[in-house]
Parts: C-alpha cells; structure tokens; sequence
C-alpha cells in the first residue's frame, strides 16, 4: 500500500454530504463549482481527484474502462505484437491521410 502523505478526514451530514477540507481543496486546485472525480478501486479504496473538463466522448470513456478492466483481470492473456501483424497494420493504414483537426462529418459523427 502506498505511504500516505497526508490524511485529512471530514464528516457527513444527514444528507450524505461533506465539506472538502481546505488542505484537500488546496492539493487538488478545487475551486466553487468545479467537479470531483471519484476513482473506485477493487480494494474498495476511493481515490479522489479534480475532474479534467473536456468534450470526452461517453461511448469511448465506457469502451475504454472495459478494456482497462479486460486488461488488469486477463493480463496473463497479454501477448506483444509480432512483426507480421505489425507489418499487416502498417500495409492497411499505408495510404490513409487524418486530420485530426478536421472536423468529422455529419454523417459520421
């Protein structure tokens, strides 16, 4: 278990909400209105963090937490990629061109 640096504790109220303590609110850069990122672990640990404001696509975020959990549960199934399959890929995207400025279009959004 990693050493903690600091332990700060605050209570709930009857309502199941909290005060962030100052020292938290000050590590984490927390200001009115932002928003908390709550990390649940497998050990039933919480980690808490600031949570990054961007245009993150629900579809991917879902898809990408799968596979992390696909991945940390099977990763004795993990193999490397050997050099034919990388070769196949690099065959497949060898004449394809992105932007990835380029806005998709509606029909591909």
């Amino acid at each position: 278990m990693a050493q903690a640096v600091l332990v700060v504790e605050s209570k709930l109220t009857d309502r199941f909400q909290t005060t962030v303590p100052s020292l938290v609110r000050q590590v984490l850069h927390l200001g009115k209105k932002d928003t908390i990122k709550y990390t649940i672990q497998k050990n039933g640990n919480v980690l808490m963090s600031r949570a990054v404001s961007t245009d993150e696509d629900p579809i991917l975020e879902s898809f990408l937490y799968f596979l992390s959990n696909d991945m940390q549960q099977h990763n004795d199934k993990l193999q490397l990629l050997t050099a034919n399959i990388c070769h196949s890929v690099e065959i497949l995207v060898k004449d394809v061109e992105i932007d990835i400025d380029t806005s998709l279009l509606e029909e591909d959004e």
